[in-house]
Parts: structure tokens; C-alpha cells; sequence
């Protein structure tokens, strides 16, 4: 198979959908790998190391996709880049498709079958190829949003750990799943009073077990996600349903009560952002302010980190992508799991979650396969 691994053009976005660590592997099972230029030089991965990997150099996007069956990349395709897909081709990266409807609209029109790292499932029903980048996302949300609690980036001026003689920063965890989790970890471990919501008390108890109480748990109502986020200096939000728009945890009315300078990280800002006043920012203007609470709602999160974002996005991703290299369609009709990350098949949606969230017609995977 022509594989084409394009250069990612979102704001600030420096990840690359094939180390040359990966394109090795999939040249050495035969395939021929096709990257632009200067595709992975902003973290490390020359164009010489991806030549010595196998892997041929070109010049433009253009030929990227004129050229290759599948294209790999890590964000969602861009409007022109959408505009360069064709019917027949394959698209393995993230979509996030539930809250963007022209994205969605572009790739019925172009005819490519589309499949999304973030509802690929594993055989317990997790989100693998999702699971690294929450990762990264969780661990850097207590990062960023302690930066901007200084004064001088409109914060309250609190030190995230305190010091002897001054409380530390109270910090709200909304979500325990992977996101929360690792979000959890390092706000504690940087000396924060942390609290972490979730609906499972399965999850309650195994959080509560792992940190010896280090990280208080409660039980996710709206009560008490309010009261957590109206006495806090930092509300994470956390919340993740496979393929679907986030749903809106705190309205404008409680975030206008928050505390002046308090800041919200909203890591679904993905999937449409689990606040009332959520809108996706971006690494070069990353915050906002909305009733006096500092928004920070960057669409891209691990990309702060790219280069470990995109070793450790390959460890999860290289499996299904020699799978699809290997096999084209036939992975995808073999495969429940990874037939579960198709959104877009020939023009038609095929991921339920995305349909239902965007008024089409959701067409069985395993049938449209057929055709």
C-alpha cells in the first residue's frame, strides 16, 4: 500500500501521524511510505532520519494525497486537506466529528473511508488509541492551568502547592477516567487540594484505593460538581462519551459565581467542550475570559508536548495502521474493534454517536463494509 503522512497545519500543531520508527516498520512489511517535507523537523525527526527509515520525501500536501491509498495524520483534516480526499482512499487519524459539521460534511462528500483513533475500542471496551493522549492531555491540564493562576495571566494569584503557612490552590477534577486520573496525579503532586468527581463508584473506590486519600472522591452530581467548582481555583474538566459532544457540566449562571480568577481547563473542548462557555483556543492565544474566570479550552492540547505526544501516540496507533496497510477494508470488516473506529464509509456516517449528534442517517458499519 502508498501510505502519505502530510504535515499537520492546525495552529501550533507539531505532531506527525509516523515516526520514522514506524515508517521502518511498515516499508520492511513492503508498503512504501510517502512524507512530506519538514513533517516531523520541529521535534526531532528529520527528513534525512525518515530517509534512512525508507521513507521518500516530497514537497506538498498536493502530492501527499494525489499519490497514497491511506494518510496517516494526528489532528483532523483541515478544510483544504478534507478538499483533497478521495473516494476509495483511507484517513486514519483523529476526527472529533460530533461537534463539526462542515468537517463531517466534507468527508461524506469526498467518498474516503475515514477512520478515528478516538472510538477505536479494545476487547474491555477502552478507547486505546484515545487512552495516550488523555494521558498526556490529563498530566499537562494541572501544568497549564497553574501558569495561568499567576496574577500576570488574569489568575488569582495562587501557588498551586501554597507554602507553609498558606493553604494551597483547591483544584476540581471532573471526570475519573483517564483524563482525571492522570490530571489528579500531578495537581497532587504538585501540592494542590484536589477533589475528583465521577458516576462510578467502582472508579471512586479504585481512585480513592490508589491514592490513600491523598485525592478526596466524591460522588458526580450536579450539587456537588456546582459546589466543588464554585469554591475552586482550578476546575478540570474531564468528561468523555466515545464519539459524542461533551455534555455541559457547569452553566453560564455558576461559572459567572465563580472565583474572580479562578481558572476552568476544559480538556473535552474536543468533542464541543464541557462547559457552557467552552469555544476552542489554540496554542497561540490559549485563554479567554468570561465573567471573570480564566478559559482554557486548546483544542490540541498534547501538541504543548509534541514530541512526546506523537512517541506515544505510534506505540498505540502503529498495530491498526499495519493492519489497515496489510489488509485495506478487509481489516476494518475482520476487526470489530477496529471497525468501531470508522465514522465515514463512502458517504455515510457510520459511527451512531456522531449520527445521532449530527442529524444523519447512521448506516450499520459492518453493512456499508459490504458495498
Amino acid at each position: 500500500m502508498l501510505i502519505g503522512v502530510p504535515k499537520e497545519i492546525k495552529n501550533h500543531e507539531y505532531r506527525v501521524g509516523l515516526t520514522p520508527a514506524s515508517t521502518r516498520e511498515l516499508v520492511k512489511r513492503g508498503h512504501k511510505v510517502f512524507v512530506e517535507r519538514d513533517a516531523g523537523d520541529a521535534i526531532g525527526f528529520s527528513d534525512t532520519t525518515y530517509i534512512s527509515s525508507g521513507a521518500t520525501i516530497v514537497d506538498t500536501p498536493e502530492e501527499i494525497f494525489g499519490c497514497a491509498d491511506m494518510i496517516v495524520k494526528v489532528k483532523e483534516p483541515q478544510e483544504n486537506e478534507c478538499k483533497l480526499l478521495r473516494e476509495g482512499q483511507l484517513l486514519y487519524t483523529y476526527l472529533h466529528l460530533a461537534p463539526d459539521p462542515k468537517q463531517t460534511e466534507l468527508l461524506v462528500a469526498s467518498g474516503a473511508t475515514c477512520v478515528a483513533y478516538e472510538t477505536v475500542t479494545d476487547n474491555a471496551g477502552g478507547l486505546p488509541l484515545l487512552a495516550p493522549m488523555s494521558e498526556v492531555a490529563g498530566r499537562l491540564a494541572p501544568q497549564m492551568g497553574a501558569h495561568h493562576l499567576e496574577r500576570a495571566q488574569s489568575g488569582r494569584g495562587v501557588l498551586l502547592g501554597g507554602v507553609p503557612g498558606v493553604a494551597p490552590a483547591t483544584v476540581t477534577v471532573i471526570g475519573g477516567g483517564v483524563v482525571g486520573q492522570n490530571a489528579a496525579l500531578i495537581a497532587a503532586g504538585m501540592g494542590a487540594q484536589v477533589t475528583i468527581l465521577d458516576r462510578s463508584l467502582e472508579r471512586l473506590r479504585w481512585l480513592d484505593n490508589q491514592y490513600s486519600g491523598r485525592i478526596k472522591t466524591l460522588y458526580s452530581t450536579q450539587t456537588s460538581v456546582e459546589d466543588c467548582a464554585l469554591s475552586s481555583d482550578m476546575v478540570i474538566g474531564a468528561v468523555l462519551t466515545a464519539g459524542a459532544a461533551a455534555p455541559k457540566l457547569l452553566s453560564r449562571e455558576i461559572i459567572k459565581d465563580m472565583l474572580p480568577g479562578s481558572v476552568l481547563v476544559d480538556v473535552a473542548i474536543d468533542q464541543g467542550g464541557c462547559f457552557a462557555t467552552s469555544k476552542a483556543t489554540t496554542h497561540q492565544e490559549p485563554t479567554y475570559i468570561i465573567d471573570d474566570v480564566v478559559h482554557y479550552c486548546v483544542a490540541n492540547m498534547p501538541g504543548a508536548v509534541a514530541r512526546t505526544s506523537t512517541l506515544a501516540l505510534n506505540n498505540a496507533t502503529l498495530p491498526y495502521a499495519v493492519a489497515l496497510a496489510d489488509q485495506g477494508l478487509t481489516a476494518l470488516r475482520e476487526n470489530a474493534n477496529l471497525r468501531n473506529g470508522l465514522n465515514v464509509h463512502r458517504g455515510k456516517i457510520t459511527h451512531k454517536a456522531v449520527s445521532d449528534a449530527l442529524g444523519y442517517v447512521h448506516s450499520d458499519a459492518q453493512q456499508a463494509l459490504k458495498n
